[in-house]
């Protein structure tokens, strides 16, 4: 990870260099956008938050019952721990350690059909923003426009931001 990082500084370094030695290109002019912000921003960014909102709160409710369950038969054993026989208990462990894993597997295939639902509901939005950006980048004269929270990015003044402007423009296409 440390290797990748510092292969995209030192290339921004190199862009920034060779940029600044054209003396006849226009200055160097860099922009920022939060993708997340841009999205969170959109009528349709919000509709498709609370889209996957609803489908979290729907897994969410799946994998309860299961959970509770659990519960109960975990405070069953703690319960009679002292009165049953080592048979008993073992076979009480072996049904919660079953049941865990099976929590634990629905958990996973919840979890990846949520990323695969967020990129379905995102992906479109991401697509759409990104021709924006690009647009905007061509039309303001801006040689480079990064996206805020990218590897390697840890400051950037404000006044770079452009997301405010990306998100008038989507919502003016919308």
């Amino acid at each position: 990870m440390r290797v990748h990082k510092a292969i995209v500084l030192l290339a921004l370094a190199a862009l920034v260099a060779w940029g600044t030695a054209a003396k006849d290109d226009p200055p160097i002019k860099v922009g920022v956008v939060d993708i997340d912000r841009a999205i969170s921003s959109t009528d349709e960014g919000k509709a498709a938050r609370e889209e996957f909102a609803r489908k979290q709160r729907e897994a969410e409710a799946k994998i309860q019952p299961l959970v509770e369950r659990y519960q109960a038969l975990e405070e069953e054993m703690k319960a009679k721990k002292f009165v049953l026989s080592d048979e008993a208990l073992f076979q009480k462990q072996l049904d919660l350690v079953e049941m865990r894993n099976q929590i634990q597997r629905k958990m996973k295939e919840i979890e990846g059909q949520m990323q695969v639902d967020q990129q379905s509901l995102e992906g479109p939005l991401i697509t759409k923003l990104g021709g924006i950006i690009e647009d905007n980048g061509k039309t303001q004269g801006f040689t480079l426009i990064l996206r805020r929270g990218a590897p390697g990015f840890l400051y950037t003044r404000e006044a770079l931001d452009v997301t405010d402007l990306v998100i008038e423009k989507y919502n003016q296409k919308g």
